[in-house]
């Protein structure tokens, strides 16, 4: 197979007792560039004619257009995008919340980058035997209306039998306390899921309540352009409105393993078709 681990002994005790893990300049300039240019292409291509919002305060999604998201590359607008009068308040390209699901397959700039060699070692180091990518976003987090995601666990909402996510969050520009960096709760993953996102036939929900979290618990990963966090799959984490003149773009994946690993029929992202492994060892 020719793949390699590439994570040092430090950093998996720090992922492990963490549920987190910090890899700076994981990308270079001209990597992330490509991205950024390639998704301003398909923002010019977008006519903004169909205007679903996403919100993390309040999923209510039963829209064809959402449910088919998991396997197109489609645009959801910010939820403070619109004035009164139904209208965008600013252009497009500042409105957008995030665009996906299916960046990683459908397009070849990002499909390149989810599929690259840094990528596939350090999910060998992270013992995945055969892992899917099963959601990709570009996440914009606007400037002064970059909407609020409330606190949360991957697992969550991408469940295999037994739990098996990653998130690997790419930050395509410094990521600050005043922009809307992610903050997590050091540890947290130890506790186990707290609840599930479920898909019926009266659309999506939660199966409980959201838990309480002491905010002073969070900690913020400020982080510079071209880093890459790893996100246990229990791991609480969450990033606040971003209030600032600056945006903050990132590309998420998250990535769950296939072998002696159920898919649940009940997750929202219902496929047509499988996704194909990345590797399998």
């Amino acid at each position: 197979m020719g793949i390699a681990g590439n994570l040092t002994a430090e950093q998996l005790d720090f992922f492990n007792v963490n549920g987190y893990l910090v890899v700076e300049s994981f990308s270079g300039s001209e990597e992330i560039k490509e991205m950024r240019d390639r998704m301003e292409e398909l923002l010019n291509g977008f006519d903004g004619s169909y205007s679903s919002i996403f919100s993390t305060t309040n999923q209510k999604h039963t829209d064809a257009y959402f449910f088919e998201s998991a396997e197109k590359i489609s645009f959801f607008f910010e939820e403070k995008a619109f004035g009164d009068d139904g209208c965008l308040k600013q252009p497009k390209e500042l409105s957008i919340n995030k665009v996906g699901h299916a960046l990683h397959e459908i397009d070849p700039v990002f499909k390149k980058f989810s599929t690259s060699d840094k990528l596939l070692g350090m999910l060998f180091s992270l013992d995945y035997k055969k892992p899917v990518v099963i959601q990709s976003m570009y996440i914009f987090k606007q400037p002064g209306i970059g909407g609020e995601v409330t606190p949360h666990q991957d697992n969550s909402f991408l469940y295999t039998d037994p739990p098996s996510c990653t998130g690997l969050w790419l930050a395509l520009e410094d990521a600050t306390i005043n922009n809307g960096c992610l903050w997590a709760i050091p540890g947290s993953h130890k506790n186990g899921l707290k609840r599930r996102f479920i898909r019926d036939e009266n659309g999506v929900h939660f199966d409980e309540p959201s838990p309480s979290y002491d905010q002073k618990d969070f900690v913020p990963l400020e982080v510079k352009e071209g880093a890459l966090v790893v996100i246990h799959g229990d791991l609480i984490h969450q990033s606040f409105e971003n209030k600032s003149s600056k945006s903050r773009h990132a590309l998420s994946l998250h990535v769950v393993e296939t072998q002696e690993h159920e898919w649940a029929k009940d997750n929202w992202i219902r496929r047509k078709v499988d996704p194909v492994p990345l590797y399998a060892r």
